[in-house]
């Protein structure tokens, strides 16, 4: 299924101002609480160039990313749990990683510090509320509209004239001393 979410994007704390315009595939195995937090990846991170990669169906690719000219990899963005040695294979291949969590982001964190990954003090976790992601839920429609603000760690989405607020913590993966090279 496909799905267009028109998003005027007022993220503050990166001095970002954009419309964004996207169309998204629904992968059959993927639920909307996983394709919520790709949207909302791709908006808080978003800078020119980024894109959607092969994502779920090419399993070698984060969701999203940005590639340089000469096809190297600039930002690698994991939308979920991915595997320690995945995250460690893209800290060595990307200048920078991220991954947005929408579940059990702690179970993640426990893993991830008990497994060797690449610059894991250096990996930015996202974790996305639960009740952020069930109330955009709760408004999923083919075509979306979102004026979603990011200030101070908050975001703000409003959405049919009704806002949402949630905050999103970003910590790092591991913490500094934690496993890694």
């Amino acid at each position: 299924m496909l799905h267009r979410f028109e998003i005027q994007l007022a993220d503050v704390d990166r001095s970002v101002y954009e419309s964004l315009d996207l169309r998204v595939a629904r992968h059959p195995s993927e639920d909307n609480p996983y394709l919520l937090t790709r949207v909302l990846a791709f908006a808080l991170e978003y800078e020119p160039g980024l894109e959607w990669s092969g994502g779920l169906s090419e399993g070698s690719e984060p969701a999203i990313w940005r590639k340089s000219p000469d096809g190297r990899v600039l930002s690698w963005i994991e939308v979920g749990a991915p595997a320690a040695d995945r995250l460690h294979r893209a800290a060595k291949l990307a200048e920078r990683v991220a991954v947005w969590c929408h579940r059990r982001p702690d179970l993640l964190q426990q893993k991830c510090s008990k497994e060797k990954v690449h610059k894991a003090d250096r990996i930015r976790l996202a974790k996305v509320p639960g009740e952020l992601l069930a109330a955009l839920e709760q408004r999923l429609d083919r075509n979306n509209r979102w004026d979603l603000s990011h200030h101070e760690g908050r975001v703000t989405i409003v959405v049919g004239g009704d806002a949402i607020d949630a905050a999103i913590d970003v910590v790092p993966l591991v913490p500094v001393g934690g496993l890694g090279e």
